[in-house]
């Protein structure tokens, strides 16, 4: 598998240094990608590069992780607008182990083979490095005026309302470059990868290590991913789509990816997925024959799904999926946990009763009017539910004068009710 190639047609090569491809053909390369640990997940949007680095080790290489520890005390300029918070070291150490997890799922650590990956911290070479250490040994070798032309820097000094760049982050660009040199000297590696508003902060330590060794060192960087209609990838109104259940439910990831555009799913499947390209071309064609049906959202979502969390976890989201949009049963929906019972019928109306009414047991026609105003009127349920058009936890309801009692509750706190094919409420004893 020749990597470059991979990349070329997945769609994912911004900018790369002349010489980056023969070097790949030459001999087994090292690269690295560094990971922010700001958080003790990480979110989609790393997911870019964590993709990279898979296709790298999948291509025969040897990829490293290196999480900036040292660089997450102090804050990348690169399209930001202010400085970020400074982490203390216990939390940098737990975030380190809790992304290492993640991203055994896309690279293999254990392995005994020479392109095994590896995780490493810059905090560990840079914590016992003095100030005056490092301008000496690092700090001379570039200028100022190389450091003032790249971009990052630019945009923030020339920004609106910015209020400057500090010191702190205007010498982010020579540890980063330092990361580098210190990886080319002690672990031979030779190539830098990263997104396209990395592309300064990477060729300062191409630089660095040309000016400090003499030797040769190459760079590559995707483009940074946004969406058909100019929106933020990666954000919804709940925040980040994070890889860790904690923060995100598998349920939501799942459907995050099912519901991206068509533009989006056919430049998505080929970066965020390992499908090759037949099988990739073949999708695309199923699915400008029949767009309704979405084929490539479906396969999009599954793979993600899987590699992220795990096959049952699809499945669950699969099947949550189908209480809301298809003909699931009561069965189903009593398995769902409550995070994901909640996520499905997000946006639904909501009653709240007291738990106290339903251990005394409660009509249905009365919980549905009086205590919870599904329906406008007892009239109305009645014929409703006689017509079969009522339905409380997936199930028929049978008369509309049928007693609903605590044994009723899902997760001894909800109830369904279903009017009509497609509205539904979720009442909620307390």
């Amino acid at each position: 598998m020749n990597f470059v190639e991979e990349l070329k047609w997945r769609g994912m090569i911004h900018d790369i240094m002349p010489g980056t491809e023969e070097q790949l053909q030459k001999e087994m390369t090292t690269a690295y990608v560094g990971i922010d640990p700001t958080a003790d997940s990480l979110h989609i949007g790393h997911l870019v590069s964590v993709m990279m680095l898979k296709h790298f080790q999948r291509a025969g290489h040897k990829p490293i992780a290196l999480v900036g520890g040292a660089t997450g005390m102090i804050g990348d300029p690169s399209m930001k607008s202010q400085e970020r918070n400074l982490l203390d070291e216990k939390t940098l150490r737990h975030n380190q182990e809790a992304i290492k997890k993640q991203l055994s799922k896309f690279l293999d650590f254990e392995s005994d083979a020479p392109n095994a990956a590896e995780l490493v911290n810059n905090y560990d070479w840079m914590k016992n490095f003095s100030f005056l250490e490092f301008i000496r040994d690092v700090g001379k070798y570039i200028t100022v005026n190389y450091m003032m032309s790249k971009d990052s820097v630019k945009r923030r000094l020339a920004g609106e309302g910015s209020n400057g760049l500090s010191f702190t982050e205007f010498s982010y660009q020579l540890v980063q470059g330092y990361d580098f040199t210190y990886l080319y000297k002690t672990k031979n590696c030779k190539l830098q990868m990263g997104g396209s508003d990395q592309w300064g902060n990477i060729t300062t330590g191409t630089e660095l290590i040309r000016r400090t060794t003499g030797g040769e060192a190459f760079a590559l960087t995707c483009p940074l991913i946004t969406k058909a209609d100019g929106g933020k990838f990666g954000k919804t109104e709940s925040g980040n789509v994070w890889l860790d259940p904690r923060y995100t439910s598998p349920y939501k990831f799942y459907q995050f990816w099912l519901n991206v555009s068509d533009a989006d799913a056919e430049r998505y499947i080929k970066i965020f997925t390992a499908l090759s390209k037949e099988e990739i071309d073949a999708l695309i064609e199923e699915q400008h024959a029949a767009p309704h049906l979405r084929p490539v959202q479906k396969r999009l979502a599954k793979e993600i799904t899987i590699m992220v969390h795990s096959l049952e976890d699809y499945e669950a989201a699969v099947e949550a999926s189908n209480i809301l949009f298809g003909n699931s049963t009561s069965e189903q929906l009593k398995k769902l946990d409550e995070d994901t019972l909640l996520a499905v019928f997000e946006g639904v109306p909501q009653f709240e009763i007291s738990k106290n009414e339903l251990i005394q047991g409660i009509k249905a026609v009365d919980l549905l009017t009086e205590k919870a105003a599904v329906f406008p009127s007892k009239g109305e349920m009645r014929k409703t539910t006689q017509g079969g058009g009522v339905s409380v936890n997936k199930e028929k309801l049978p008369q509309f004068d049928r007693e609903i009692s605590e044994k009723d509750l899902l997760n001894g706190k909800y109830i369904l009710v279903q009017k009509g094919k497609k509205n539904y409420f979720l009442i909620i004893a307390k």
